[in-house]
């Protein structure tokens, strides 16, 4: 039998000028890297509107303030970890629309990313991204009513 986790994190939409600000994950060993929005894990009884804040001023420098819940995302798909387990992961996504208030822009150090930036709108399509960017600009496109969409489902193992 497969074990089974559950991950919740929080992540923020952040437009300023026709841009959008993502981080760059890298993976543990530094083989991989993608675009991802600012965003990550929720801790152990931390509230998921406090974690998407933390998570914001650890990824980019920004201290962002929340304006609005966009809505919740769930997915599952079987991971592999790097100890060479199987694991059915089940993701569970929170996406806030949020400002920058103050900060400067500045890479995360010590961390699951390496670089934040201002991504103008046209170009984010290009990119090598997370469908976590797509989700959350999908809910703060079109704003269901509900804060759901219908989760995308995933095909094949990834490494986790």
């Amino acid at each position: 039998m497969i074990a089974q986790q559950l991950r919740v994190a929080a992540y923020a939409v952040c437009l300023r000028d026709d841009r959008l600000l993502l981080a760059r994950w890298v993976s543990p060993d530094g083989s991989r890297r993608h675009w991802t929005l600012p965003g990550g894990g929720v801790e152990h009884a931390e509230d998921p509107f406090d974690a998407v804040v933390r998570e914001v001023a650890e990824e980019t420098g920004y201290e962002a303030q929340v304006e609005q819940l966009l809505g919740v995302n769930s997915r599952t798909r079987h991971v592999e970890r790097y100890d060479g387990d199987v694991v059915e992961l089940h993701m569970l996504a929170i996406f806030y629309r949020a400002r920058i208030g103050a900060g400067e822009l500045r890479p995360e150090t010590g961390g699951t990313t390496d670089l934040a930036q201002w991504i103008p709108m046209a170009q984010v399509a290009a990119l090598e991204r997370s469908v976590v960017v797509d989700i959350g600009l999908d809910l703060h496109r079109d704003a269901p009513p509900t804060g759901h969409r219908e989760p995308i489902r995933m095909t094949g193992l990834l490494r986790h």
